[in-house]
């Protein structure tokens, strides 16, 4: 058995990726799947979109290596978190849509949670802020708004589950209701300094803890996959939510590493160790991956739109054809010409957490041309990063000395380089950029034997590609300063 099988499943694609046991990419197949917007700052999926995207992609990535069931050592599953669906435990269909990360709707309800005075009590358990980015309060907007959920949900007909469970639950044929600690810490109903559902918390919200899954680690087998799929009965060993699995993809095992993933959004994540610590700059801290079973953190800065602004130049202005095209575009100009781009299409997340806030193009002239406003677009990516950044560095009271980075716009040159011109320091970019994907490789390998240890792992990785800063301070400071000032525009523009 040669090769360890990812499934990634993501906010606008699906994917299964082959790895080898040098930690290589052997084959891999991607399925994109439809967005769904019923009405302004809602964002749905239908659930069997995502699992037959995932199962197709599975059996698509063994039909191009050529490859059975019998070769694959283990499954290691990562995927959008927060993201909310709740199904019949009978039938095993979803009762709604489900209700997506970026989703707002939740907001008048986390508003009323604030002024109740809930959020220390949430924070000090969670290590989470009170936003409708998170699982809670989507789980109670589905119980109070489909009929019959909450009685059938109280009666302990109903499951709740972040993309994780779901896929579990599928692939396992309804034997199998878990999530993993990373999943659990991000639903705003896990305690994460004691490892367990918070009973308080479910009453917060009014939500049957009979609902909920069984929590497991990271690195665990969990039993085979239903032989009627295609995959034989291959072991389900890994499992984390996508931001942790990059961390662990990207090795920083060590309290003080940190990494940046440019997907959908982006998500900066620092390993802290084993003490949980409170942000005092609104970052929120996280359980991450431990191969020895003992709870580790993270902050992390959460920044809701990264690489979907090159979709929106893609999809709603036309700018360009394909995503990789807004390198050409924006390097066709030499700056921006004085335009900002605040893409805060739902909301803005860390270190503002304003879910009011609204997207902002300004500076336009007479002079802006398609590329200026291209590299606006990139840049307002590094920008939310270094506001995320110089968060993280003001709570562990030091500063950065290197930035990991991953995720599909890691790929951009022009975007890396500009990262390291405004933060200061140098960004590390890996041979394998899928390190979503490759962390739950590891997890589910290091859970089966296919590799021995981390230590291991750490010997077989390739140098990574270092973008070093170049950019002047004064002129580093004088863009932040800018930025700022248009980020303070773009808040508090919705209302209710």
């Amino acid at each position: 058995m040669s090769f360890i099988l990812a499934l990634d499943q993501g906010t606008t694609s699906s994917r299964a990726i082959l790895f080898t046991h040098d930690g290589k990419v052997h084959a891999e197949a991607r399925q994109e799947f439809r967005q769904i917007y019923p009405k302004p700052g809602w964002v749905e999926h239908d659930p069997f979109d995502i699992l037959t995207s995932q199962l197709g992609c599975a059996i698509e990535v063994l039909g191009r290596a050529q490859l059975r069931p019998r070769d694959i050592a283990a499954i290691g599953i990562t995927n959008q978190r927060e993201t909310t669906i709740v199904w019949d435990r009978e039938t095993g269909k979803p009762v709604y849509n489900a209700i997506v990360w970026q989703d707002r709707r939740t907001a008048s309800l986390c508003d009323r949670l604030n002024r109740e005075g809930a959020e220390r009590s949430i924070r000090e358990k969670t290590g989470l802020l009170i936003d409708p980015y998170f699982s809670g309060t989507k789980i109670a907007w589905i119980l109070d708004n489909v009929p019959g959920a909450r009685q059938r949900a109280e009666a302990g007909k109903l499951a709740f589950g972040t993309v994780d469970s779901w896929l579990v639950w599928n692939l396992t044929s309804g034997s199998r209701h878990v999530t993993d600690q990373t999943n659990a810490s991000r639903t705003l109903l896990y305690n994460i300094v004691e490892g367990r559902w918070d009973t308080d918390l479910l009453r917060l919200l009014d939500i049957p803890e009979s609902m909920m899954p069984e929590v497991v680690w990271s690195s665990e087998k969990l039993g085979g996959v239903t032989t009627t799929l295609g995959l034989g009965s291959v072991e389900i060993a890994g499992i984390a939510g996508d931001q942790q699995a990059a961390l662990f993809g990207q090795l920083c095992l060590t309290p003080g590493q940190a990494k940046n993933t440019y997907g959908t959004g982006c998500f900066l994540l620092q390993n802290i160790g084993e003490k949980f610590l409170l942000s005092k700059k609104r970052l929120v801290t996280t359980l991450i991956c431990s191969t020895e079973r003992k709870r580790e953190y993270a902050l992390e800065g959460s920044i809701f739109i990264g690489g979907a602004v090159v979709q929106w130049l893609r999809d709603n202005l036309r700018l360009i054809r394909t995503s990789s095209e807004v390198e050409s575009l924006a390097a066709s100009v030499t700056d921006t010409d004085g335009v900002v781009f605040v893409p805060a299409f739902v909301g803005l997340g860390a270190p503002h957490w304003d879910p009011h806030a609204a997207g902002l193009l300004i500076g336009l002239r007479r002079s802006t041309q398609p590329g200026h406003i291209a590299r606006a677009a990139l840049e307002s990516i590094a920008f939310q990063v270094a506001d995320a950044l110089s968060a993280m560095d003001e709570d562990t009271g030091g500063e950065a000395s290197e930035l990991r980075v991953d995720g599909g716009a890691a790929a951009n040159d022009l975007l890396m380089h500009f990262q390291a011109g405004l933060l200061g320091i140098p960004v590390l970019r890996p041979s394998v950029i899928e390190t979503t994907a490759l962390g739950a490789a590891y997890l589910a390998g290091l859970a089966t034997g296919f590799w021995e240890s981390p230590a291991e792992i750490v010997k077989l990785r390739e140098p990574e590609q270092r973008f070093e800063p170049e950019m002047a301070r004064a002129s580093v400071k004088a863009s932040r300063e800018r930025w700022q000032n248009a980020v303070e525009r773009a808040k508090r523009w919705e209302t209710e």
